[in-house]
């Protein structure tokens, strides 16, 4: 898998983990671990996506439609997702994950899968909790802090899927920091701030 890093400016206290979204690369996200992460505690990484397909850049998965990814590719990209994310160098423990789009769905799916190991936090910009054959969401208390961001005017992933990861979370006993933004399809810097807090406090 290819993958963009960024050192911690000593002793890394963990790790922070950022998955892109549909059609970017390792590079998209890569600006948002300083946003996140000023002081550097944390190792940065940033991979990259394993499917290439039109209209170009990486992909996690095919969309046949919006919450409910293809199943054979996502199958084979969460697998490489996983196999990376579980021979880091740190313990789930010790990892803040997060990702914008498909990049949030992927967060979800290794953060809260079935069978998964709970990570620091969980961060999820402009995404969903997917419904997809193979994978289930593993809702038992307790949850690592999470924090939801999404755009009220989101045309690709609308705001309706944010909520309802809210709602799913919470009924299962979750307190998820929730920001919905007057925005499109894309990360409201006004909700850094509180990213940055939710990063600094794990």
């Amino acid at each position: 898998m290819i993958v963009a890093e960024r050192s911690a400016a000593g002793a890394a206290d963990g790790a922070l983990v950022l998955f892109h979204g549909r059609g970017a690369d390792e590079n998209d996200l890569y600006p948002l671990l300083d946003a996140l992460d000023p002081e550097r505690r944390l190792h940065g990484y940033t991979p990259r996506a394993p499917l290439t397909l039109p209209p170009g850049g990486a992909h996690w998965y095919v969309v046949p439609r919006v919450g409910y990814p293809d199943p054979a590719t996502f199958r084979e990209g969460y697998g490489g997702l996983v196999e990376w994310f579980d021979a880091l160098p740190f313990p789930a423990g010790r990892v803040v994950l997060g990702g914008f789009s498909q990049g949030a769905v992927m967060s979800y799916a290794v953060g809260l899968g079935d069978g998964r190991p709970r990570t620091a936090a969980l961060i999820a910009l402009s995404g969903f909790i997917p419904v997809v054959e193979g994978w289930e969401p593993d809702l038992e208390p307790p949850f690592p802090p999470i924090a939801i961001a999404h755009g009220t005017q989101d045309p690709v992933i609308p705001v309706e899927f944010g909520r309802r990861a809210r709602e799913l979370l919470e009924g299962a006993g979750a307190d998820p920091l929730y920001r919905e933004s007057p925005i499109g399809h894309w990360i409201d810097p006004e909700v850094i701030p509180e990213l940055r807090e939710v990063v600094a406090e794990t």
